[in-house]
């Protein structure tokens, strides 16, 4: 399919035969010459057997893998990738939920890749260029595979590409069009979306099950959410029957569409009140008022050099929840820092909870949803850790 190619070095292939994705430049001692940013390239061992078909960029992981064998057809790998991610979907038997991921990266043999369905609008997120370069493809292989299940297709890939690369695009639509915002439901609660201005792909669809899990909890609760973002654990506690929710983020967008989905759902707002604020001030003025309080912040550190102050954040803003909330409430406890592991995670909280001195009790331990899958082999594709910790 292409001539281009890298050889590794001496048993620098155990690690690709194990079947993950990535290469890191440190492994290569041979190279097609002017290897450009985003080409095809194959995957050679020291000794010339192909282990493997992916995206060359230039940086510390040299390429991703889309393949493990090889390719005739790239249309057809497409079509075989988005069919065999759409099988996985089908068989999650989401209830009243119309909004779903259905490429999750690495997750789907698709590094660099995230694609999220809105009812019958695909947003299409390219994380490197050899993705984004593919996106004509990918974009023909949805027709494919989904026909007039498919309405349109939004490219909103500048915020996550390389800047100097991103420079040259722009968010659009490259199939079809669609009016923004655009309700959808989830577990029958339902949420306006925008693709266009929204954060991500326009929402978090990787919380869904968290969600859920927070419902079962809330009846007859005073609960606080912080970073709410559009609210969606909001959502769910009302429904579930919360005695009282207030939704907290420093955004005044963000707490705009809190109020938008409130009205939605057509839940009032006698039992709701949506605050811009920043968490650490306000957890320090409120104390024995809540029974539950979800602490879902953006993530801390983007970069293995931010991890020690990421995790002096987590901490501070863990340590307060333990401090102020009732006796036997409940934390629902959220990082979705990749660098950050669940044990870097599981720590932090317990140096939180030995600050505060009082006993605590781990009852769920939560990761991404399931249209979030994790690859067996990339360890790094679980990136969602989350804990519901009983305080007494």
């Amino acid at each position: 399919m292409t001539e281009q190619s890298i050889h590794l070095k001496r048993g620098k292939d155990a690690p690709v035969r194990r079947f993950h994705p990535w290469i890191f430049s440190g492994a290569i001692y041979q190279q097609s010459p002017n290897l450009q940013d985003g080409d095809w390239v194959n995957v050679l061992s020291d000794k010339g057997e192909f282990l493997g078909l992916g995206h060359y960029h230039v940086g510390s992981i040299a390429v991703k893998i889309v393949s493990f064998a090889p390719v005739v057809d790239l249309q057809d790998l497409w079509v075989h990738k988005i069919a065999r991610a759409w099988e996985l979907r089908q068989q999650l038997n989401f209830s009243e939920t119309n909004a779903f991921r259905l490429i999750h990266g690495e997750g789907d043999g698709c590094p660099g890749l995230i694609i999220d369905v809105y009812q019958d609008v695909f947003v299409f997120q390219a994380h490197t260029i050899g993705m984004y370069r593919n996106r004509e493809a990918i974009v023909n292989a949805l027709k494919i595979v989904f026909g007039e299940l498919l309405k349109a297709v939004y490219d909103k890939s500048k915020e996550t590409l390389p800047p100097n690369f991103a420079a040259n695009c722009q968010n659009d639509y490259v199939f079809g069009i669609a009016t923004v915002p655009y309700d959808i439901q989830e577990n029958g609660v339902k949420f306006s979306v925008n693709w266009v201005t929204g954060q991500k792909t326009g929402f978090f669809l990787d919380q869904r099950d968290n969600r859920a899990l927070l419902a079962h909890y809330a009846k007859d609760k005073q609960i606080l959410n912080t970073f709410c973002y559009s609210g969606g654990f909001s959502l769910y506690a009302l429904k579930a029957g919360a005695a009282s929710v207030i939704s907290l983020d420093a955004s005044a967008k963000a707490i705009d569409l809190v109020n938008a989905n409130i009205s939605l759902n057509k839940f009032g707002k006698k039992k709701h009140e949506a605050i811009v604020g920043e968490t650490l001030p306000y957890l320090k003025n409120n104390q024995d008022e809540f029974d539950i309080i979800i602490l879902d912040p953006p993530a801390f550190a983007k970069s293995i050099s931010t991890k020690h102050k990421a995790l002096q954040g987590y901490q501070k803003i863990n340590q307060l929840a333990i401090q102020q909330i009732k006796k036997n409430g409940l934390i629902f406890t959220y990082s979705c820092s990749q660098v950050i592991t669940r044990e870097l995670f599981l720590n932090m909280l317990v140096a939180a909870g030995i600050a505060v001195g009082r006993e605590i009790q781990v009852i769920h331990q939560m990761t991404q949803a399931p249209d979030h899958p994790i690859n067996l082999f990339h360890p790094e594709s679980n990136y969602l850790k989350g804990f519901v910790l009983r305080v007494i």
